[in-house]
């Protein structure tokens, strides 16, 4: 019940009924699929998210000792952490900042096991159907009200304009009577008359 020592890579001799029991530890990069399923985001909105984690174990000797199975270990840490950081954000979240929380959450807990956490990557984030048509809309509303809000700011500087030469030519009611000028130049040249 006691730890021994570190050996390898290569081969590694053992005493017979003095080393009783050795374990291998991959030191390569790993990765470990992870996904939570219907997880509810911070506007109570099902969100299914899938990710894939890179890892790896940098030191062998607290991955045995400190946990009892290490590759289980980070696999569970890394969908609990999903879970959660799905459940702080709300349904408009982003995969870079996602990626961000998750990694960080995961590195908390896995340092102490000798464990290394290289990045996390949100594969895929379905959103149920009803709420996609929802946000295309509110996405439509959004550029539309840009858009108007384009056209008033331009329409403000042309009255401006108007005004100024309106009071050029000495005639307050001409700004009236440009404006109008220049919208029947915009019909006639929009119908290619």
């Amino acid at each position: 019940g006691k730890f021994n020592r570190v050996a390898g890579p290569g081969i590694v001799f053992t005493w017979p009924i003095v080393e009783f029991y050795t374990l291998r530890i991959d030191q390569r990069v790993a990765t470990t699929y992870f996904g939570a399923e219907e997880t509810l985001t911070s506007d109570l909105v099902p969100i299914n998210v899938d990710a894939v984690l890179f890892w790896v174990v940098w030191d062998a000797e607290k991955a045995c000792t400190e946990v009892e199975d290490y590759y289980a270990a980070v696999s569970f840490l890394a969908q609990t952490a999903l879970r959660e950081a799905v459940g702080r954000s709300t349904v408009a979240l982003r995969r870079d900042q996602l990626d961000a929380e998750i990694k960080d959450d995961i590195e908390k807990e896995a340092a102490g096991w000798g464990v290394d956490i290289i990045s996390v990557k949100v594969r895929d984030i379905v959103i149920p159907d009803e709420l996609q048509e929802v946000m295309s809309l509110e996405a439509q509303a959004d550029r539309e009200k840009n858009a108007r809000m384009t056209v008033v700011g331009v329409e403000a500087e042309l009255a401006e304009m108007l005004a100024e030469a309106a009071r050029v030519y000495g005639d307050p009611e001409a700004a009236l009577k440009l404006r109008t000028m220049l919208m029947q130049y915009d019909t006639v040249k929009k119908s290619k008359g």
